[in-house]
């Protein structure tokens, strides 16, 4: 059988072989000794499909490709290179909205994608977006907008251009993409669900430059601000993608107790609440994250709330149900998450607003 965790007793062997290829890509010291010989190969493609860790998984199996069988290898590997394709449209793509934003007067930051692989893996080749995520100024709304459609995208969400400015007042982002090349931007003004969460974290915040190669340089969140706008993103979807807690555990990488400990308390200054420590916990679990930091992990266990949150977040992770929108019930440990990562009466009301809002909003 694969790799168990603390608490969490064995992985199935599928699922311990995406734990494996994960934490090889940030972790120089990973063991490389996982036994492929009982692996469902055909289950596991899927498995990293679904998680989006392909380029991850065959990063990891490309040097043991005598032991993968031909169709899995073929899948991975070209899986894999098109992740790289893509990622390299996105990078030029990303360069000429940086200069086109900047040159407008527009500030203009990017959210996770080819700035957090390099941060997280020091290879923005290897991780998978669907997307890329601008986050603005409200007040530049209107600008941005006629920014995109200049470079020849189109909105999806809303459905309606009339609608943006509305939908915008109750939605944290709205979709915008082109067909030629494939691209998909969802355009933030803001960087979480609930206005209550993170509320200080915007595009004035503090900043970092990030390399993602070929000589462009990105601006992303700085540290305290990245590690808990991934925390709260992650939790706002109960953490069921194992591609997110991989980013978040490898952002974390390296990093001693003590800079973990300051991350985390900067994180409850800037309003992640219990997504800060949910994901710690659930990073731990997977990566062991806290190894060096059991204080913490003392700390954030002996909350039940957290703990209940890591639990549910686990059980989204490790079940194989596919996506939780294609079946019945599947969003309602998502939901009764969102409601549960900020206490106090008047966040949970705020909670209820947006979520029923959100659904009125959608109809229309």
């Amino acid at each position: 059988m694969a790799n168990g965790a603390a608490g969490s007793g064995v992985f199935p062997d599928e699922f311990g072989l995406a734990l494996a290829c994960c934490k090889a890509a940030f972790r120089a010291s990973a063991d490389e000794s996982f036994d492929l010989a009982g692996i469902d190969w055909p289950r596991f493609v899927r498995l990293a499909r679904f998680h989006r860790i392909q380029g991850l998984a065959w990063s990891y199996l490309a040097p043991r490709q005598s032991a993968v069988p031909e169709e899995a290898s073929r899948a991975l590997s070209a899986d894999a290179a098109a992740i790289a394709a893509n990622n390299l449209t996105a990078a030029a793509e990303c360069d000429e909205l940086s200069a086109e934003f900047e040159a407008a007067g527009v500030p203009l930051l990017f959210l996770k994608g080819l700035t957090l692989s390099a941060l997280a893996y020091h290879n923005p080749a290897l991780k998978a977006a669907i997307d890329m995520d601008l986050l603005i100024d409200p007040a530049d709304l209107g600008k941005a907008a006629l920014l995109l459609e200049h470079g020849g995208y189109r909105l999806f969400l809303p459905r309606r251009r009339s609608a943006l400015d509305h939908w915008h007042r109750r939605s944290k982002e709205s979709v915008w993409a082109r067909a030629a090349p494939a691209l998909q931007i969802d355009l933030h003004t803001r960087t979480a669900d609930n206005p209550r969460l993170i509320p200080s974290i915007d595009v004035h915040s503090p900043t970092q430059s990030v390399d993602i190669g070929s000589g462009i340089s990105l601006e992303t969140l700085e540290d305290g601000e990245l590690f808990a706008y991934l925390a709260v993103h992650g939790a706002s979807s109960a953490w069921f993608r194992l591609k997110w807690i991989a980013d978040f555990a490898g952002l974390l990488e390296g990093r001693g107790a003590a800079e973990v400990e300051q991350l985390y308390e900067r994180s409850q200054e800037l309003g992640a609440g219990q997504a800060a420590g949910q994901a710690l916990l659930l990073a731990d679990r997977l990566f062991g994250t806290l190894k060096s930091a059991s204080p913490l992990r003392q700390r954030l266990t002996a909350d039940r709330q957290t703990r209940r949150l890591l639990e549910t977040a686990f059980r989204m992770l490790v079940r194989e149900r596919g996506e939780p929108t294609e079946r019945r019930f599947g969003t309602v440990s998502i939901h009764w998450t969102q409601f549960h990562l900020l206490p106090g009466f008047h966040y949970k009301l705020s909670e209820l607003s947006r979520q029923l809002g959100s659904v009125v909003l959608r109809l229309r």
